[in-house]
Formats: structure tokens, C-alpha cells, sequence
């Protein structure tokens, strides 16, 4: 970047002379890296996963030690183990990771509530993994993409997928009603009805717009 002292006005084009009145410029702070250096930054998160993973896996194998010293009948090291290990996927998936944030939210979801009952498995399995988190989850996760509806008005009907997945999900838990795993179904018909209403009122409302999204992605 240069100046013109006589025109007082700052030259963007790489020029000696000033177009105006021909006189020599001087030269200004040069700007550079107008642009923040993605590369860099995406390689210092990535060492820093690194770092999280082997710090990580230093933590997980001392509560596996001492979890071994304590003579317990419960296996409590592998909570913060699964803990430490969501954090390591967030990281990797969410933040470093290239696809697209409606297939994390997805992803990571389901990983979730499989650690969830895991760590409802490792306590003893109550039961309240899959009574009150799996269709807490998806009630969550159906608030989350009607907030994401009207922030992203223009582009409301690409979140139709996301929803035909929690009504998967749902659907998932009310089997799981019927066979008596969930003894609490209300959570679940709740999850159920959210889901199912929130699809169907993008459906009606959303009208042709809505329509020609789900024949696009199933290729109709």
C-alpha cells in the first residue's frame, strides 16, 4: 500500500507513481495476511488433540490403577474414561472434522447416548439411560433444529433429514417400550409426538418446498 502526498488518497494497486498526479508515492505498512492462516490454526488444534489424547490416556490408566488398588466391585474408572474420550471426539469430529454441522449433530448424538448407556451399564444398569436420557436427547435435539428453522429461514427445509432421524429414533424408543425395556413410556411418546409433529409440520406447512427437498435427497 502507498500514499500520495499531494492527493492525500492511499493506493491499493501495485504502482510507483500516483494515478492522479503522477507523483512518487511513498510507502505505507504493508498489510499482509489479510486472511487468517487456516492451516496453521487447524494444524495447532490438531497437535493439541494429540496432546489431549496422550494426557488423556496417561489420566485413564492411572483411575484404571487406582480403580484396581480400591478392591471395587464397580468398574468406576471407565466413566471418566468415556468422559475423556467424548471430549477427544468432539475435538477431532466436531471442531476438526469436515463435514458438514447438521451430520455432526447427528454423529455425536448417537455417540453420546450409547456412552450414556454404557455408563448406566457400568453403575449397575437402572435404567435410566434409556428412560429418561435417550428421549431427553431427542426432545433436545428437536428444540435445537426448530431454533435452527428460524435462525436459517431461507434454508429451513435442508433440516428435514435431521428430523426424519429423530423420528427414527423415536420410533427406536417406543419399540423399546413395547418390550418393556423403558417401564417409563412418557418421555418416550413425548420424544415421539415432538418428533412425528415437528416433521409433519415442516411437511404441510412447508408445502411443494418441503417436498421437492425430501425428492432430492431420495432421489424420487
Amino acid at each position: 500500500m502507498s500514499r500520495c502526498k499531494q492527493c492525500n488518497v492511499e493506493i491499493l494497486d501495485e504502482t510507483e507513481r500516483c494515478p492522479l498526479c503522477h507523483s512518487v508515492l511513498e510507502k505505507t505498512v504493508e498489510v499482509e495476511n489479510m486472511y487468517p492462516n487456516v492451516r496453521t490454526m487447524t494444524r495447532r488444534l490438531a497437535l493439541l488433540s494429540r496432546i489431549y489424547l496422550f494426557v488423556a490416556i496417561l489420566v485413564e490408566a492411572l483411575l484404571i490403577y487406582l480403580n484396581v488398588l480400591s478392591d471395587s466391585e464397580m468398574f468406576w474408572s471407565a466413566i471418566p474414561g468415556l468422559a475423556m474420550l467424548y471430549g477427544y471426539l468432539v475435538l477431532r469430529y466436531a471442531i476438526l472434522g469436515k463435514s458438514g454441522y447438521k451430520g455432526k449433530i447427528i454423529v455425536l448424538t448417537l455417540i453420546a447416548i450409547l456412552m450414556v448407556v454404557a455408563i448406566d451399564f457400568v453403575v449397575g444398569y437402572r435404567g435410566w439411560s434409556v428412560n429418561y436420557a435417550l428421549p431427553s436427547a431427542i426432545l433436545l435435539v428437536d428444540a435445537g433444529i426448530l431454533v435452527l428453522m428460524c435462525i436459517n429461514r431461507r434454508n429451513w427445509q435442508s433440516y428435514m433429514m435431521m428430523q426424519l432421524f429423530l423420528v427414527l429414533m423415536s420410533v427406536i424408543a417406543m419399540i423399546l417400550v413395547a418390550v418393556k425395556v423403558i417401564w417409563f413410556p412418557y418421555l418416550a411418546m413425548g420424544a415421539m409426538g415432538a418428533s412425528l409433529f415437528l416433521f409433519l409440520g415442516t411437511l404441510i406447512i412447508g408445502d411443494k418446498r418441503a417436498r421437492t427437498e425430501l425428492k432430492r435427497r431420495f432421489h424420487i
